[in-house]
């Protein structure tokens, strides 16, 4: 049996330029790789109501348990001006031992170094399933993906015993980093109403500007919590103060503030959003004005307990590499988040700083690393598959 070229795999991948919602024929190249290896390929395509259509592919090797499964997204975000680039952004061209490409950390090369651990691990394969859930709506509403083919799986009685999702989570080296869980995300927009007035005289209306101004000093200058063993202090950013007031001899009747808030086990949204309506009552019992909180969740938080599963991947990544990886629950959301439902997750890829950006890359040696770490992990999983 030929194994695959991670690298290769990876070129090609990105070549599809699968700029969410659209797929490009990138699940067309992995379903291509994969089934001639004797993976049962699977496209499935979703919609909803007011959302593109997306097309997944769920492909699995094995029948039996224990199951082990490689989640991630070909989808990717758009690459900006392609002229600001050293290269197409789509043509995967490799220069000095790099390979450039939207999407070459974020995250088809970790896509490609799975498929080729699987293959290279599927000979010794004992017992046990080996599966790759590949969504396309990652980078978007993230409603026709992960969420459904899970739903999917679950309808068909298939159950999945541990995944591994290959986000780029490493600061600076394949596999340095094991994402044991992430901080939730939240929306909040403070809205406060005043009365209109005329500038000259201030004394008949009620500015809300002031009013606002006050509320978010009050809450950017006040810490949510102290954090835990496993999570950061929870964090409130404001991302915009709007009046939409083009008249300069006019204070307006109504003034918006929206804030980002990424939030640890501590907290819940009813609780964020009991703070901020606690904070804008205090402020408008002395100032005036009527304030109201509207709140939009992203995700909760959510922790793989250290363990059985998360020992397993730390030996694997140590015997791969040479190197103890850290546990971490730092960053933004995942789909691991929607797979927490399901089973043990965890998130283990390549270094992430040049995701979402222009010239983003991945050396060629990281894949090859990565590569070594999957098949380290699948090797140490279905010899003694944790409890």
């Amino acid at each position: 049996m030929s194994m695959l070229d991670p690298v290769a795999l990876s070129q090609a991948l990105i070549r599809c330029p699968s700029v969410t919602p659209e797929d490009a024929g990138a699940l067309g190249v992995l379903e291509g790789a994969l089934a001639p290896h004797g993976f049962a390929c699977t496209r499935l395509r979703f919609e909803a109501p007011g959302t593109a259509p997306i097309d997944n592919l769920y492909a699995r090797l094995g029948k039996g348990p224990p199951h082990f499964c490689f989640a991630g997204h070909s989808d990717v975000v758009p690459p900006g001006d392609p002229s600001l680039w050293r290269a197409d952004p789509f043509a995967a061209e490799i220069e000095d031992g790099v390979l450039y490409g939207r999407g070459a950390a974020d995250m088809k090369s970790a896509i490609a170094a799975f498929a080729a651990a699987a293959m290279q691990h599927s000979k010794a394969l004992p017992q046990g399933s080996v599966s790759l859930l590949i969504t396309g709506d990652e980078e978007g509403p993230a409603i026709n993906g992960t969420v459904k083919v899970l739903e999917w799986l679950a309808a068909k009685g298939e159950r999945i015993d541990h995944c591994v999702v290959g986000e780029p989570t490493a600061r600076t080296n394949a596999g340095d980093t094991i994402k044991i869980g992430r901080r939730g995300s939240l929306r909040a927009e403070i809205t406060v109403r005043g009365a209109q007035g005329h500038t000259a005289y201030p004394q008949n209306a009620l500015n809300p500007i002031p009013v606002l101004a006050a509320i978010v000093c009050r809450l950017a200058g006040e810490p949510l919590d102290k954090g835990t063993a496993h999570f950061e202090p929870s964090t409130l950013v404001f991302t915009t103060f709007d009046v939409g007031n083009a008249a300069s001899n006019v204070s307006p009747a109504v003034a918006r503030a929206a804030a980002s808030i990424r939030f640890n086990d501590l907290q819940t949204p009813q609780m964020l959003a009991s703070h901020i309506e606690e904070r804008a009552a205090e402020v408008t019992r002395v100032m005036g004005g009527e304030a109201s909180v509207s709140i939009d969740v992203g995700a909760l938080p959510f922790l793989t307990e250290p363990g059985g599963f998360t020992d397993l991947l730390a030996r694997a990544i140590h015997s791969a590499t040479g190197r103890a990886p850290i546990l971490s629950t730092t960053g933004g959301t995942s789909d691991a988040r929607f797979i927490k439902n399901y089973c043990p997750v965890a998130e283990v890829g390549l270094a992430g700083a040049t995701m979402h950006k222009t010239d983003e890359c991945v050396p060629v040696a990281e894949i090859g690393n990565l590569t070594k770490i999957y098949a380290s992990i699948l090797d140490a999983y279905f010899a003694a598959p944790p409890g």
